[in-house]
């Protein structure tokens, strides 16, 4: 037989049911919410069986915290030289991944499992938001070495306020203007009384 007569391989078995999980968990959670969701729904919406799911989760919690994470982004910490705009990159960065449907519906589902179940909202802190908030201390860091800020500035609260904006001006937008220049207007007031120069 020659090379031209082979097929080449498709993907393997255990990416497709991977692949298969996440969009039933997926499914699932935008139709019966967290609490409604179950293992075995899951399974027999993906066509696996039970075991299949837990060879690669110990629980639900786990499950749907990495299924809502494939649906989002990498988030990019910016390196531009100038703390202003790593700023505004970041803004640019979360409006193209949150202000789509798709974006907006993640946000829902993390918003909605995190407040229904506490075991849900410490998982994805620890394998999401903590990681990225850790990535935004270097931000920090780098804008203290230019004495672009004060030096006691605690990056964790940086990062927890510009979150905190975001999130609230995701649920409740802003008419007078768009939500990267709202969200820009907050920081600049928030950031003026913490000796950020060129704001």
């Amino acid at each position: 037989m020659n090379d031209s007569s082979q097929k080449s391989p498709g993907r393997p078995r255990s990416q497709i049911s991977h692949q298969a999980i996440l969009q039933a968990t997926l499914e699932l959670l935008a139709e019966v919410g967290f609490e409604g969701m179950s293992i075995e729904a899951i399974a027999s919406r993906a066509k696996v069986g039970k075991t299949t799911i837990y060879r690669r989760y110990s629980s639900k919690e786990e499950l749907a915290a990495d299924a809502i994470e494939s649906l989002r982004q990498e988030v990019i910490i910016p390196d531009t030289g100038n703390f202003s705009s790593d700023l505004e990159e970041i803004i640019k960065n979360a409006a193209q991944i949150t202000l789509t449907p798709l974006g907006r519906q993640t946000v829902a589902m993390i918003i909605s499992s995190a407040s229904s179940n506490s075991q849900f909202a410490q998982i994805y802190w620890k394998k999401y938001l903590h990681p990225r908030r850790e990535a935004f201390a270097i931000v920090i860091k780098r804008a203290k070495d230019r004495n672009e800020i004060q030096g006691d500035l605690n990056p964790n609260l940086v990062f927890d306020i510009i979150s905190g904006i975001m999130l609230y001006t995701l649920i409740f937008e802003p008419t007078s203007e768009s939500w990267e220049d709202y969200v820009r207007s907050a920081l600049k007031l928030v950031f003026k009384g913490m000796s950020l120069k060129n704001f």
